[in-house]
């Protein structure tokens, strides 16, 4: 993806220098070592210059024709640019995109359908709920009960039996389905069907793998889930925020829950940079992009388990893995650090059915590099020499240089 000096970047070397250094620090960084997070990727170009256009400047409350503020005419075009191509790909009667983040979307989502008090069955935390599922630490674990479910000791997979059982004694007033280390396709015609049963809404939280359903690589939750909510990162490739699709019914109460309850003006920036991706999801570049997003994972999956790793549930359906490295003497954080330390960056994560802490990784960065199925070979070894220290890491860090060296995430 070629970028150009621009008459910003100028701007900013002359006026703070300081500034202007950790952004080059930064991109420096991100050129140079592997990005392994799962729920991290490459924005394209023209994303970050949606993102950095005079939009910031536009304050915007209200939606596209009912505006709290004027001079509002062109980023009302802008809005409802994002909306419809939002509704296009991925099949939805309504989308709303100004949800601040993934966690915004999922306040707005329960703020529609449910009150204080409700009781909802989301995935437990540690089987890889994320905290707006249901931690005591967050806004949705102070207001609602929420019941977890699981998954099957043996395999990983969610146990959709207990999804059953837990909703009929229960009889919630919302069911979630999606996670943030589930590295496997959810069934979402098997939760609409048991929504269905005990008279709930259900919620799609699917932050991690709406990327993959914008490429047709993973099943969409669309036409089985009341409200879906999504980040538009990750695999998606647009700017860090939120967005939120549902059917015509709910579509008043989603956006009144989005503005006013729960947030105040849109970031206009954000929004048009969320068209871009959008539009840049549509493409038949994108559909092979995000194919080989989970063909790298499957490779990466399968060398790590090869190496010695324990690969929760066997492998990996998407762009995520999870994997436990005791097999290889080091627990999550000491190999979290160890492999920091040789440039390649994942994050920690819970392990089901124990108090170790396994590791989190994804493809979605690499592959946007261009890597193919022959370097996650490479890197599967190479996270294994590490771990087991029969490389030192400023050699593996040397190495790492020059695979990434190869490929650029970025030109110019």
């Amino acid at each position: 993806m070629p970028v150009t000096r621009t008459l910003e970047a100028d701007v900013l070397r002359r006026q703070d220098p300081e500034l202007a250094g950790i952004l080059l620090a930064e991109l420096d960084r991100q050129s140079t070592t592997l990005q392994l997070i799962a729920a991290e990727n490459f924005s394209s170009p023209a994303v970050l210059s949606a993102l950095g256009s005079a939009l910031a400047n536009k304050y915007a409350e209200g939606y596209p024709g009912a505006r709290h503020h004027g001079g509002c005419e062109i980023v009302d075009v802008a809005e409802r640019i994002a909306v419809d191509r939002a509704k296009a790909l991925f099949a939805s009667e309504h989308a709303n995109v100004q949800s601040h983040s993934g966690s915004s979307a999922v306040l707005a989502a329960y703020a529609a359908l449910l009150r204080p008090g409700d009781t909802v069955l989301a995935l437990g935390l540690p089987y890889g709920g994320h905290l707006t599922h249901g931690s005591p630490a967050n806004f949705s674990g102070r207001w609602f009960d929420f019941v977890g479910y699981g998954v099957d000791a043996e395999t990983g997979l969610i146990d959709y039996e207990q999804v059953r059982t837990l909703a009929r004694t229960h009889r919630p007033k919302a069911i979630v389905c999606g996670s943030i280390a589930y590295p496997r396709h959810i069934d979402y015609a098997l939760f609409r069907e048991v929504a269905d049963e005990v008279g709930a809404y259900l919620i799609a939280d699917a932050a991690h793998p709406i990327g993959l359903v914008a490429g047709g690589a993973a099943p969409s939750p669309v036409p089985y889930a009341d409200v879906v909510c999504a980040t538009t990162h990750k695999v998606l490739r647009g700017p860090r925020g939120g967005m939120i699709l549902c059917g015509a019914e709910l579509a008043e109460r989603v956006d009144r829950a989005v503005f006013p309850f729960t947030q105040g003006g849109a970031q206009m920036h954000t929004i048009a940079a969320k068209a871009v991706a959008f539009g840049e999801a549509a493409t038949p570049a994108f559909t092979v992009y995000a194919h080989q997003v989970v063909a790298n994972a499957r490779v990466l999956a399968a060398g790590l388990a090869a190496e010695g790793l324990v690969v929760t549930t066997g492998g990996t359906d998407t762009h995520l893995i999870t994997a436990d490295p005791a097999p290889l003497g080091v627990d999550g954080r000491t190999a979290r650090g160890r492999l920091a330390a040789a440039g390649m960056v994942l994050d920690c994560c819970a392990l089901p059915h124990g108090d170790a802490r396994g590791l989190r990784l994804g493809t979605a960065a690499v592959t946007t590099q261009g890597m193919g199925e022959e370097e996650m070979q490479r890197i599967a070894a190479l996270f294994a020499e590490v771990l087991r220290g029969e490389t030192e890491s400023q050699k593996a860090r040397d190495e790492v240089r020059e695979l990434t060296g190869r490929f650029q995430p970025y030109t110019g």
